[in-house]
């Protein structure tokens, strides 16, 4: 019988002597070189984990090369020189081209005596480059006519350069040493008239500083009324109030405070007394709790004449009693 041991014994096995490379076998013992990296490689490797570092190093650096190469290449005085040349032969070629061309003037909302005007001082000669128009410049050059309230300028498509202005609407005459001047509702002037007869339909105003109350003057008129008719203008005076001249050289003297007022009285007076009928000069309403009537020489002997006459027969009266 054969014993159980070996019977399970592990077969021995087979070992194949190791190759020896003879780098390894000529190699000198020694310590084995530390895989860790050095501090400066450590450091740079941490800089590089940094956002901003890297940003400076991919796009600053490559930037500021490029600044300094284009800084170097346009020292030379010749180069900016060719540089600029190009650059405005570039941007007079767009701006010469048809389609920015401005070869006509609209003007909108003036009359044709102001649109005259207007194309007359236009500071610009067409045609001309939308690019080189002075809009600024044009919009105050028509601003400045007295004629002009208010005023746009743009270009339109086609080379169309577009102006609308508003005018003043002449509201009164204003007569001064120089001549007539036609004013708006504000006082502005609009334009000097040659000839009152041109504009009958305003009324006539006169006096130092009638043009800075013109508002006032223009609220007497509409309070008029029935006078209205008759009246030839208003005088300012003293710059503090008004004289209402009527046709027959007649005057109602204001007062400075409610003008409207006192009129309303005048005009009620002649309404039921036809006052202005009469031989009525002035009347005097400078001061509200005294009006004063001013009458013609003729009609001053008549009411005296009338006064001895009713004495008279008061005193025949009296005798026979």
């Amino acid at each position: 019988m054969r014993p159980l041991t070996r019977l399970f014994a592990t077969p021995p096995r087979r070992v194949t002597p190791r190759r020896v490379s003879p780098r390894a076998v000529a190699a000198p013992a020694g310590p084995r070189p530390d895989p860790a990296p050095s501090r400066l490689v450590y450091r740079i490797e941490r800089m590089w984990l940094t956002p901003a570092y890297r940003a400076a190093v991919r796009v600053g650096l490559p930037v500021l090369v490029a600044l300094l190469a284009g800084t170097i290449w346009l020292s030379d005085d010749d180069r900016r020189a060719a540089i600029a040349d190009r650059l405005a032969g570039i941007r007079t070629g767009i701006e010469n081209r048809p389609e920015f061309m401005v070869n006509l003037v609209s003007i909108t909302g003036a009359s044709p005596v102001v649109a005259d005007a207007v194309r007359r001082m236009l500071p610009v000669r067409l045609p001309e480059s939308s690019f080189r128009l002075d809009l600024e410049g044009i919009r105050a050059a028509v601003a400045d006519l007295d004629a002009v309230k208010a005023v746009g300028v743009r270009v339109k498509s086609g080379g169309v350069l577009e102006i609308e202005i508003a005018e003043r609407v002449p509201a009164i005459l204003w007569r001064t040493p120089h001549g007539i001047e036609m004013l708006d509702a504000t006082g502005h002037r609009v334009a000097t008239l040659l000839d009152r007869d041109a504009r009958p339909d305003l009324a006539l105003i006169a006096g130092e500083g009638a043009d800075r109350a013109v508002p006032e003057a223009l609220a007497l008129l509409a309070a008029a009324g029935p006078l209205m008719g008759r009246v030839r203008g208003l005088v300012r005076m003293g710059e503090r109030r008004w004289d209402l001249v009527l046709d027959r050289d007649q005057r109602v003297l204001m007062p400075e405070t409610d003008p409207e007022g006192a009129l309303a009285q005048v005009i009620a007076l002649d309404g039921a007394e036809d006052l202005f009928n009469r031989g009525v000069t002035a009347v005097d309403l400078r001061n509200p709790d005294r009006p004063t009537i001013r009458l013609t020489a003729q009609a001053a002997a008549e009411m005296r004449g009338e006064t001895a006459e009713a004495t008279d027969v008061t005193d025949v009266r009296a005798t026979e009693e």
